[in-house]
């Protein structure tokens, strides 16, 4: 996938702990699990560092297609650890993709790429935008207009059809500005129970747009990047006009690659100061540093891992801004650059799928979650 989708924060939750569904992509809160039949191993939810139980840090809604399947019932959760000794390693970070398998017969559908079904499906369950349910085909617009006979039956068909449309692929409006994201409506008012030992972090939504175009994106972070190496390589000079030091000059090879790495990062995050994550099916990540990253193989199938999407620094800063004094402290424990989740590049359903004759089958499998550090 050539594109980059960017999670932007939408509405605060009422409570941080509501009911939402699992179309709903959002930072915080309690992981929405896609069927209450789902067993979630309890080590799953653990961090590996101190065994305490991992806070929900991004729930994202992100169905895909492939030459070979097409899943829309998929999600990916982040989790973290809230301990002091814990947030700044990296086995205190767990992500798990949860996905409906498919039957022999579904898995045989056709399409072009593997890519997610449509950058809105990333968005914000949004069920108050009555519009949406006009959007998802124009020609009813151009039927109207050539006839003013109207087929009751045919309309109650139509809508019908739109609002099992809307439900299961989650639109929203064209409209990308954060004034016009509508909170989701909670699916229950009645509290869920949780767990005392569970930490809930501040909850928000969040809407989606994409970056832009990469050739353009490209060309500022070149030009800011050459202007960049100008400075230093003149600062370079004027330093060897005095000494010459062949040992420095590799140091600052090395030190001038990793400076061009984090320029880069750096003004992809200056076009767009609020993202919270990036997601790019099978796309690259945007690095923070030089560092080398291995995410190693699917342990459910043993194919290669490909990046999906990352986390970014405005989220710490959001969830700071509603944070208590104790939360306040974590989060500043949380001292990464970028959080970037790798997940099996076949999506695959292999050894872990739960059987249950009311929910369907569903795969539950923990991913790699990579991290950069400042």
């Amino acid at each position: 996938m050539d594109g980059v989708i960017l999670g932007m924060p939408g509405p605060w939750a009422d409570d941080n702990c509501e009911v939402s569904d699992h179309y709903t992509t959002k930072i915080g809160g309690l992981p929405d699990w896609p069927s209450p039949a789902i067993d979630i191993r309890h080590d799953l939810l653990e961090c590996s560092q101190c065994g305490s139980n991992l806070c929900l840090i991004a729930q994202v809604y992100a169905p895909i297609l492939s030459k070979t399947v097409k899943i829309e019932e998929r999600l990916i959760y982040v989790f973290g650890c809230v301990m002091l000794k814990c947030g700044s390693t990296p086995v205190s970070w767990r992500a798990l993709r949860i996905h409906k398998s498919l039957s022999g017969e579904e898995s045989n559908t056709s399409c072009n790429e593997m890519v997610p079904l449509s950058a809105t499906s990333l968005s914000v369950l949004n069920t108050n935008w009555q519009e949406d349910l006009w959007t998802f085909d124009s020609r009813e617009e151009d039927d109207d207009e050539k006839s003013d006979d109207i087929d009751l039956e045919e309309l109650g068909r139509a809508l019908s059809e739109a609002g099992n449309l809307a439900s299961h692929s989650k639109k929203q409006s064209s409209s990308h500005h954060p004034e016009a994201v509508v909170k989701p409506s909670p699916i229950s008012q009645t509290a869920r129970v949780v767990d005392n030992n569970t930490p809930v972090a501040s909850c928000f939504y969040i809407y989606t747009q994409e970056e832009g175009s990469s050739r353009e994106v490209n060309s500022v972070c070149s030009s800011y990047s050459s202007l960049s190496i100008k400075e230093n390589q003149s600062d370079l000079d004027d330093h060897e006009q005095g000494e010459t030091w062949e040992e420095e000059g590799y140091e600052y090879d090395r030190a001038l690659n990793a400076d061009r790495i984090y320029l880069k990062f750096k003004k992809r995050m200056d076009l767009f100061p609020e993202q919270c994550f990036r997601y790019s099916y099978g796309g690259k990540p945007l690095m923070a540093t030089a560092e080398s990253i291995d995410p190693g193989t699917c342990r459910l199938c043993g194919s290669s891992r490909h990046f999906e999407m990352q986390l970014m620094p405005p989220l710490l800063y959001f969830l700071q801004e509603a944070a208590n004094d104790s939360w306040k402290q974590t989060l500043e424990n949380w001292n990464w650059m970028t959080l970037i989740v790798y997940t099996c590049s076949k999506s695959c359903s292999q050894s872990s799928i739960q059987e249950n004759p009311n929910s369907g089958r569903w795969v539950v499998a923990e991913e790699a979650v990579m991290v950069q550090y400042e």
